[in-house]
């Protein structure tokens, strides 16, 4: 059994969206880069930085482009992580400081579906990397033993998690250092690079898929660290959240951007059999097969794991309760699950380009989502929350805070004439030459806005306030 702190992390975690008491926070902030230094390591974020070269970018370009993306959505994703020491709540419970304990089900419902979204595309590739491991020609198979594999490691909870992402950190090195050797030995990747050069477009588009990556981890990266000591330093928390988030994809997305650029179709055709090619002998091809699945399960629990904490706190918005039983637990990540595994199994061949759609519309909705948290809670509440009025519709926050949820439609509505999608390009994307610069305008719209409505009509509480009893 594996020993972390004083309980066995094998044990299925207790609590749901309920305040973790000081008596049982544990862990370090430097298990924070491990979790999501190994969550980054995978076979999704290698597609994602390869998409800006499919659509066009120099591989030099899409790498830059990809960094500045991470480097600035991580400043955000990490703000948020560094709120769940000092909470000890699942993230989306705070939002109803901001939203209402019921209004906070608007931006929740997205929530859902982008959980939904992430954890079926991982488990296609997923899927397919277990069906080259086991050489099973149905990749249905491998799609349902994957998700099965996500449920148990979710079911069983925080603990486990984390270990899951210590391991997925250090087989994501060794695996994906081993990937740019032989893709260094068999193509002359220095031929590849600089041909097409400059071109703000494409550009964007890297920043866009950078910074969404990281802005989509928001609504649930202070799941995993609510269980730090209160005491914890919120600036060892940002940090370490931090940099194993921008490092891990950073590195992910870069080789993405080097095999688009050297393999071309090859690499859009079937991107884990590539990957797999790419490994060599089929001994170690098995083992890289084993990598990708080992981190693809990671990212993949955490989506699991913050779906069903998500649609928990929509059901006691309308019912309040604080915990559930163990065998309602499990059974809100097992109907999750299996409603992924379904959407898998139905994904359509056109992956990549309904990936990178998927991961843009994403960043329309969780843009303004965060701009009103972060400002909320830093600048407005500063970093006072009065935690049992999150659970009390009649409470200081309120049922439905209808100013910020009009600021939160704003800011999506603000960014439509900025889109580049398959299926709208706004009227200015048009004069732009189609860069996408959507998610700057709705940090800005949605922050001038937000700020001055919430500065006159919050009634932050003068220090922050637990349950007596907890």
């Amino acid at each position: 059994m594996i020993e972390h702190g004083n309980e066995a992390a094998l044990v299925p975690e207790r609590r749901t969206i309920d305040v973790i008491p000081d008596a049982e926070r544990h862990g370090r902030p430097v298990n924070q880069f491990t979790l999501w230094f190994g969550a980054n390591m995978q076979i999704t974020a290698i597609v994602d930085g390869a998409l800006a070269v499919v659509f066009g970018a120099d591989a030099v370009w899409a790498i830059v482009g990809t960094l500045v993306g991470n480097a600035l959505g991580g400043v955000v994703m990490a703000l948020h992580s560094a709120q769940g020491p000092r909470l000890g709540l699942p993230q989306m419970i705070s939002s109803r400081a901001q939203f209402g304990v019921r209004g906070a089900v608007v931006p929740l419902a997205l929530v859902v579906l982008m959980y939904l979204g992430f954890a079926a595309t991982g488990t296609v590739l997923a899927g397919q990397a277990i069906g080259e491991l086991l050489h099973i020609e149905n990749r249905a198979v491998g799609i349902v033993i994957f998700g099965a594999l996500t449920a148990a490691v979710a079911v069983l909870g925080y603990r486990l998690i984390h270990v899951v992402g210590r391991i997925a950190t250090v087989v994501g090195v060794v695996g994906f250092a081993y990937l740019a050797v032989r893709l260094f030995v068999r193509y002359d990747v220095g031929a590849h690079l600089g041909g097409h050069g400059f071109q703000a477009t494409t550009f964007l588009l890297a920043v866009s898929l950078g910074a969404s990556w990281q802005l989509t981890f928001g609504p649930y990266v202070a799941d995993y660290s609510r269980y730090l000591p209160r005491n914890t330093s919120a600036r060892k928390t940002f940090w370490f959240t931090y940099a194993g988030s921008v490092i891990g994809s950073q590195w992910s997305m870069s080789f993405g951007a080097l095999l688009a650029a050297c393999a071309g179709k090859a690499f859009i055709a079937d991107q884990v059999g590539f990957i797999g090619a790419l490994a060599g002998p089929a001994v170690v091809a098995a083992l890289i097969y084993l990598v990708i699945v080992v981190g693809k399960l990671t990212i993949n629990v955490l989506n699991a794991y913050g779906g069903f904490m998500s649609v928990l706190t929509t059901v006691t918005a309308f019912d309040p309760r604080t915990t559930v039983s163990r065998a309602a637990r499990t059974a809100y990540i097992l109907g999750f699950t299996a409603t992924s595994v379904v959407i898998a199994l139905a994904a359509s061949a056109d992956f990549l380009d309904n990936f990178k759609n998927f991961v843009l519309v994403l960043l329309l909705v969780f843009t303004p989502w965060s701009t009103i948290n972060l400002i909320d809670y830093y600048l407005i509440s500063r970093e006072r929350i009065d935690i049992p009025a999150l659970f009390d519709p009649r409470g200081r926050y309120g049922s439905w805070n209808l100013p910020a949820l009009a600021c939160y439609g704003v800011g999506i509505a603000a960014q439509i004439p900025f889109l580049a999608q398959k299926l709208y390009t706004g009227p200015i994307t048009t004069l732009l030459g189609g860069a996408d610069i959507s998610w700057l305008v709705g940090i800005v719209v949605t922050a001038a806005l937000y700020y001055p409505v919430a500065a006159r009509t919050a009634r932050p509480p003068e220090r922050m306030m637990y349950p007596a009893v907890v």
